[in-house]
């Protein structure tokens, strides 16, 4: 098994004990090419919903296929997010059954549960019946209509390359042709089965896997004291992009634990630990080792911390930015297990407002320990290699 990574992802892979190979530049040689520097290119990622796919992902597809091609010369099976469009044309090309991984409950783009984010505001979220449904499918062709009209020129041409006729799928939301499983990766407590999902679906559970380096890594020294000292604090985090797009974010954190009395943590995405009182800033924490020990838990809702925070059983407040964030903030309120607030209205005032709230309120807590029992019950990367397996198996058994 060989994972096919951008360039700056492979040590990290290699340190899991796991082969890696790149398919994909680093993110600073993205920045380079287009003239911004890490925290320019993260505000943009985040003020733009059309960056990434408009400046990462289509421009990266033509020099990404000659790699990976390569090393499906001896592949049984692909297995890909469905944000690596080059893979489902090498599965074409080579013949080879794909297995499509969806991280996030949102891009499941379901008519049953459409996504909760700024784009998508004109759907109707709880379809409760056939006309709501209906609404919903038609919104979505005309989503396709575009994503087919902006970059299906470019995907043909690709694909006229690699000996392969036009394709009248739109990315992002249709799957490719050679798809035989869907794996969500991601607890079913947050995205349920869509009943409009496609054949051969699973909803697997969180794959974890919680490390910077790629090796295990401790609670930094400081950072262990600091939690057994007191009680339990309050951590904010804003995972591996919005941090470096953070604005005020931190400073109104702060202020907000201080207003409350409250200890906290601030996960900054740089630089070594620190310590002011109460309150403790470092670059990176484990997760899984730091959520545990904390009263609640403010994040941007990535799908990764949403999930470790599921794991850790903790009541959490979302401050999404931007993409998935702001469905995986909806999720959360849904499941009355946390509250969710715009960045741009994030300030200390209203953080320690909305942080009262879920602080003191019992049922809450309790809700959420549940679910942190119900998703630690669950073995999502051992679930999806073992579908991944019965693939391989049923293929060679046909061939």
């Amino acid at each position: 098994m060989t994972l096919a990574v951008p360039l700056d992802h492979v040590a990290k892979v290699q340190a899991a004990g796991l082969a890696a190979s790149p398919i994909l530049p680093a993110f600073s040689e993205i920045c380079a090419r287009l003239g911004l520097t890490e925290a320019e290119a993260a505000a943009r990622v985040v003020a733009d919903p059309d960056f990434v796919l408009d400046h990462v992902l289509m421009p990266a597809l033509a020099d990404s296929i000659a790699p990976l091609d390569a090393l499906a010369k001896e592949a049984d099976i692909i297995a890909s997010s469905i944000f690596a469009f080059s893979a489902g044309i090498v599965a074409e090309k080579r013949n080879l059954p794909l297995v499509d991984i969806v991280l996030q409950p949102m891009t499941m783009f379901s008519a049953w549960q459409p996504p909760h984010a700024p784009r998508f505001e004109a759907m109707r979220h709880a379809p409760n019946g056939p006309l709501g449904r209906a609404w919903n499918r038609m919104l979505y062709r005309i989503v396709r209509h575009l994503l087919r009209h902006r970059h299906g020129t470019g995907i043909s041409a690709v694909r006229r390359e690699n000996g392969l006729g036009p394709s009248r799928a739109a990315v992002l939301i249709d799957r490719p042709a050679t798809r035989v499983q869907t794996l969500c990766c991601y607890s079913p407590v947050l995205g349920p089965p869509c009943p409009d999902r496609p054949p051969n679906t699973h909803v697997v559970g969180f794959p974890f896997f919680d490390s910077e380096s790629g090796a295990d890594e401790p609670l930094a020294t400081g950072l262990s004291a600091f939690l057994s000292e007191g009680e339990p604090p309050v951590v904010f985090s804003l995972g591996s992009i919005a941090w470096a797009a953070a604005g005020d974010f931190y400073k109104h954190a702060a202020a907000a634990a201080k207003r409350l009395g409250r200890r906290a943590v601030l996960l900054t995405g740089t630089g070594g630990f620190g310590r002011e009182g109460d309150c403790v800033t470092i670059g990176y924490a484990p997760h899984s080792k730091l959520f545990k020990h904390c009263a609640a838990i403010v994040h941007h809702g990535g799908i990764g911390t949403t999930g470790q925070a599921l794991l850790a059983g903790c009541p959490q407040f979302v401050v999404p930015f931007f993409g998935d964030q702001h469905d995986n903030a909806a999720r959360v309120q849904d499941l009355k297990i946390g509250r969710s607030l715009s960045a741009i209205l994030f300030s200390s005032e209203n953080a320690a407002a909305a942080l009262r709230v879920i602080l003191n309120d019992k049922g809450m807590r309790e809700r959420a320990e549940l679910i942190g029992r119900q998703v630690m019950a669950e073995n999502g990367a051992a679930e999806a290699a073992r579908l991944i397996k019965c693939v391989i198996e049923r293929a060679t058994i046909e061939n």
